[in-house]
């Protein structure tokens, strides 16, 4: 079978002068279960080049699954957060949110209602995160009937503790309720919303969210290192998130370091702000804005210009608020809504995506009776991801 590549069709919300040509596409002519060699080497490819990408109508086993995630890094074998761990700490936000199947234990079963006889599960209460519990304010539930709804939690999948972040995500609709669509709302003082399909998986590129950068910030971003907080899903648990799910409001509410699980100082995680494409060898912004807790910023280059430089000398910012504040900076203006990429979802939809690559978040509510069964897979990577090389920094600093 030949692979026919077609792009992603993009809402109207979408910016066609801002938004990247090269985001997104769907792939017909194959089946993802049964690729041949030379056919999973294409996709690789167009997942790298593209960041995400789409097959539609496709019978999928967890197995599967399984095997076509582990393809992209066959030496691993962990699901991303580790092998049933995220059930066992109830403290971590990931808690309510999985539910593992028993026989394959790096995939995940995710979505809302309650879900019966389900690959091994008797009986799974499925819970779709939703804004209402994790950021500091609410939409009001007059306003939820409206149909306007927020972004849950903008981030990466990766446990950012002791695990490497997995290069790849697969996320398999089985079950993909329809109604009405709803409104994000920004409330963030701009006026910014966002038309979405109900149930949406939102999605920004890391590329378009380094490019769109003014030059300064450019410099900081080729210079840092962001150092995770450990346990990180622990540690966020009792503050709260802002309005856009872009990052925690600093109000000294996290989990102090004695009250977390055991935890070492050699597995937290260090990582560039920027990590470099495998294959374009392009750089992504790529941080998970309420999982931080320090940035290290190297000095400029001696042969870089210092006027309006910001941090010439180098940094290490350890103040929580100015750390969130300086991402936030840097990270909100690719989350504007003709920068954003809504999946409208459909029965038997998979959709894979490049973790080290974009961003994206869970979007909107559903009511207890529409159920959703997704599989989720990802795997935690055999190496940490590259990060800006000398020459991009001389480049870009």
């Amino acid at each position: 079978m030949a692979i026919e590549v077609v792009p992603l069709p993009v809402p109207p919300s979408v910016d066609t002068s801002k938004f990247s040509p090269d985001f997104g596409r769907e792939i017909k002519g194959v089946k993802p279960g049964e690729l041949t060699e030379e056919q999973f080497k294409e996709v690789q490819q167009l997942l790298y080049k593209h960041g995400a990408i789409l097959f539609r109508d496709t019978d999928l086993s967890p197995e599967q699954q399984y095997a076509l995630t582990k393809a992209f890094d066959p030496s691993c074998e962990t699901y991303g957060h580790g092998n049933n761990k995220t059930g066992k700490e109830v403290k971590s936000v990931l808690h309510p949110d999985l539910k593992t199947i028993p026989r394959v234990p790096q995939v995940q079963l995710i979505g809302n209602g309650v879900v019966y006889n389900h690959e091994g599960l008797a009986e799974a209460k499925l819970k779709h995160p939703s804004h209402t519990t994790f950021h500091k304010t609410r939409i009001s539930p007059e306003d939820e009937k409206k149909g306007y709804t927020r972004f849950y939690r903008w981030h990466i999948d990766a446990a950012l503790y002791d695990l490497n972040p997995p290069k790849v995500t697969t996320l398999y609709g089985i079950e993909a309720p329809q109604g009405d669509p709803q409104v994000v709302r920004y409330d963030d003082g701009t006026g910014d919303e966002l038309p979405v399909p109900l149930g949406t998986t939102a999605f920004v590129d890391g590329k378009t969210m380094f490019d769109i950068l003014p030059s300064e910030l450019k410099s900081v971003a080729v210079r840092t290192r962001v150092r995770y907080a450990p346990h990180p899903y622990v540690w966020m648990a009792t503050a709260r998130s802002n309005s856009l799910g872009l990052g925690m409001e600093t109000e000294g509410l996290e989990m102090k370091p004695d009250e977390l699980p055991p935890w070492d100082e050699s597995k937290i995680k260090v990582l560039p702000m920027l990590w470099k494409n495998p294959v374009t060898g392009n750089l992504h912004f790529q941080v998970h804005p309420s999982a931080i807790q320090e940035l290290l910023i190297d000095p400029l280059p001696e042969s870089a210009k210092r006027e309006g430089a910001l941090y010439p000398d180098g940094a290490r910012l350890t103040d929580l608020k100015e750390v969130r504040d300086l991402v936030y900076r840097m990270q909100r203006p690719a989350i504007a809504p003709s920068l954003v990429y809504p999946h409208d979802w459909n029965p038997k939809d998979l959709v894979i995506f490049h973790n080290r690559g974009v961003l994206h978040t869970v979007v909107g509510a559903f009511t207890p009776d529409q159920v959703r069964a997704f599989h989720q897979c990802n795997l935690a990577a055999s190496d940490e991801p590259a990060g800006p090389t000398a020459e991009d920094v001389k480049a870009w600093a």
